[in-house]
Parts: C-alpha cells; sequence; structure tokens
C-alpha cells in the first residue's frame, strides 16, 4: 500500500502546484458574515479552486464518484487532507451539505435524490442548513411541534408546513435545508419526518441572532403556509427520527468541519501552530520553551491531537464498511469540542493582554482570535451538549444500566 499511496501523492502534490491559485496559500477559508471582504480577484480565484477541486471530486473526496465525489479510500483522503495542510490550503468547500446531509443521503437517499442533490453539493450549488431546534425542543429534540400536513392540490400531494426554527447556522446564506418536521402528532419519535426544502418557497422568514462573538451565524426561521413536495421526504414518513440519528452521529462526529475533518474555523491554529507562536512570543532556552509548564501543557495538546487523528482515522475505515457512522461519534464530538476550547485557552494565554482587543490593534489576526475563542464556546452546546454526548456514550456505547 506504501507506493501507491506515495505515488497518488506525488501526482497530487504537482496537480496542486500547478493548478490552484498561490494567492490562497495561507488564506483561511471565508466563513459566512465575515466582516472581511474579499477583493474580486480573490473571489475569482476562489471560484476557480472550487472548480478545479470539483471537476477530480476533491471537494468529497470519499464520496462514490457516480455522484460528483473522488471515491477515494480514507488512506487517501488523508494525504490530500496533508498536502492541502503543507500548503496552508483551506478546503475549497465546507458546509452541512458537505458534512451533514450528503453523507446521510447516500445511507438513506433514494437514487432520484442523490441523483439531484450530491452532483450539486460537491460543486457548491446547493447550501444548506439545518432545521432541527426549536424553542420548546432542544436538548429534547423529539418534543418538536413544527407540523406539516399532507394536502392534495390539483390531484398533487404536498406537505404544507408551519411553525418555527431556532440556532439554525448560515439560514440566511443557505438554498436549502433539511427539517424535522412533525406529521403525527400522536407519537413522539415516530411521528417525525424528515425533508429537504428550498429555503427560496415562498412563506419562509429567516431572522439572524447576533453573538457574543459579534457575527450572526444563527437565525431564527418561520414558517406560514410552507409549500414542501412529497418527492423530498428522506426515508420513510413518520420515521424521520431514523434519518436524523444518522445525520447526528456525521454532524458529532465532524462538528461541522467540511469534507476533509480536521479544525476549518477561521484563524485557529493546530498545535504545531501553537508551538511555533510560543517560540516566538515566549522564547526559547537550551532549544527548548522557556516556560515549562507551557511547554507540558502544548506537548500534552500535541499528543492528544495524534492520538485523536489516528482514532478518526480508523474509524473512517470501519464506517466505510459499515456505511453510517453509530453512537461511538459522540465521544468524538465529546473529545473534539473540549480539546478545540483546549487549544484556544492556550492560544489566549499566549496572546496575554492582546487577547482582551475587541476592535483596533495592530494585527486583524488578534481580533479574529478573540472572536474564534468566543465562538467556540458554543462547540460544547450545537450538536448536543456535552452531558448529552455522555448520556450517549453511557447508554448506547458502554451499555450501562439505567
Amino acid at each position: 500500500m506504501t507506493q501507491p499511496l506515495d505515488s497518488f501523492r506525488d501526482e497530487l502534490r504537482t496537480w496542486l502546484a500547478a493548478s490552484v491559485p498561490a494567492s490562497l496559500y495561507g488564506r483561511p477559508y471565508p466563513m459566512p458574515g465575515d466582516a472581511e471582504v474579499e477583493s474580486k480577484e480573490i473571489e475569482a480565484d476562489r471560484a476557480r479552486y472550487v472548480s478545479l477541486m470539483a471537476e477530480r471530486g476533491l471537494t468529497a473526496p470519499t464520496w462514490p464518484k457516480q455522484y460528483g465525489g473522488g471515491g477515494l479510500s480514507p488512506q487517501e483522503a488523508r494525504v490530500l487532507q496533508e498536502e492541502l495542510e503543507r500548503l496552508r490550503l483551506p478546503p475549497a468547500l465546507l458546509g452541512m451539505g458537505l458534512s451533514m446531509i450528503g453523507p446521510t443521503l447516500l445511507v438513506h437517499g433514494n437514487e432520484a435524490q442523490k441523483q439531484k442533490y450530491l452532483p450539486r453539493i460537491v460543486t457548491g450549488e446547493y447550501r444548506f442548513c439545518q432545521g432541527f431546534s426549536e424553542p420548546g425542543a432542544g436538548s429534547d429534540l423529539a418534543a418538536l411541534r413544527t407540523s406539516a400536513v399532507l394536502d392534495v392540490v390539483d390531484s398533487r400531494e404536498r406537505y404544507v408546513i408551519n411553525g418555527s426554527k431556532i440556532w439554525t447556522s448560515g439560514a440566511q446564506f443557505a438554498n436549502w435545508m433539511f427539517i424535522l418536521v412533525r406529521t403525527d402528532p400522536a407519537n413522539k419519535h415516530n411521528g417525525i419526518t424528515f425533508l429537504l426544502l428550498d429555503m427560496r418557497t415562498p412563506g419562509i422568514e429567516v431572522k439572524p441572532i447576533r453573538l457574543i462573538s459579534g457575527n450572526s451565524m444563527f437565525c431564527e426561521v418561520f414558517f406560514s403556509d410552507v409549500v414542501a413536495e412529497v418527492s423530498d421526504v428522506v426515508g420513510q414518513v413518520n420515521q424521520g427520527w431514523t434519518v436524523a440519528k444518522t445525520l447526528l452521529n456525521f454532524e458529532r462526529s465532524g462538528m461541522g468541519t467540511g469534507s476533509l475533518g480536521g479544525n476549518a474555523r477561521r484563524g485557529v491554529p493546530s498545535g504545531l501552530r501553537l508551538v511555533a507562536l510560543a517560540k516566538e512570543l515566549v522564547g526559547e532556552e537550551g532549544g527548548k520553551l522557556s516556560d515549562g509548564h507551557l511547554r507540558d501543557q502544548l506537548a500534552g495538546l500535541l499528543i492528544d491531537e495524534l492520538a485523536f487523528g489516528n482514532t478518526l482515522e480508523r474509524a473512517a475505515q470501519v464506517r466505510k464498511q459499515s456505511g453510517a457512522p453509530g453512537p461511538e461519534m459522540s465521544m468524538f464530538k465529546l473529545y473534539q469540542s473540549e480539546l478545540g476550547q483546549r487549544r484556544d485557552e492556550l492560544l489566549l494565554t499566549l496572546r496575554g493582554h492582546n487577547a482582551l482587543e475587541w476592535e483596533g490593534g495592530d494585527a486583524p489576526s488578534d481580533l479574529t482570535f478573540t472572536r474564534s475563542w468566543l465562538a467556540a464556546k458554543a462547540t460544547t452546546i450545537y450538536g448536543g451538549t456535552s452531558e448529552i454526548q455522555r448520556n450517549i456514550i453511557a447508554k448506547r456505547v458502554l451499555k450501562l444500566p439505567q
């Protein structure tokens, strides 16, 4: 296996160097709602990058080729990630289409749905948001009340949706939503249906929510007699909870990190980059960081990142055989979210008083780091809180008694 992987790496490295615009090296992935406005030239280079990567299936590297993916093995996908990191290139595309609904459609979608949605997700034409949580249904998601009533007009069946969702990430930028709706009021879990919904449909109102970080990634979404197609039911009517559990496992395994895994949040460095920053800011003695306590913390972070990465790779190999992640993904979501927050806290320790900057400052990255640290407080809440994950691990992984 070593030689083919080496050949794949050499070919990929040559192609990336010759094809991807050099202007994108070191530029983080632009998150929707960022205050920074990129130049027209950079926007054009990003569009070219997406087109080139999508043409080879590398925006969704492990998806089957017949749906626009790259058909890569987990090992080859890891090589791709390493080569992008070497060039300090972000993934060409990120989002819930690649990390959540796309993989879920591969498991639960019918052939028509796969043919319609997956190739358009790969190119970025379809951008999805998640319509799950409601004001009265957060951790107890199955208590959701947004209704979808089957209606018939001119011999055509359709669903009419009324209700609201909250904490809908990126709803103001999405053109599609995957949504859980109540189709049987008499049954809690077995009365929920999973639908795909065009966000341009009349009757949808989106209201962004301003967050502590200053951004407005989360939204409220209101539905007033919104029409959805029966053909866009994923799985079976009233069996959407089964589909939702699969999707939540994909969400927890990736934590919104896109098709390649890893932390793609703007401005958040890996442990190795933190080490380099520590050497710059704290200084060295005899080739080692002068602060022994900080050195121990960074060494622990590097070891944990390496162990976590290896565990994710093993899980990806198992998942390729089984077709879908299981409840063990709660362990990954719990560990990754708390590991990321540890990384952020170390970063702020290194930055010292610069971590207090909110406006102005000498380096725009200082402000990005501070806002990213605040935004990361949500990672142990969304996708299921850390407490919820521990309950799932106890019940469904460790099989502990009630």
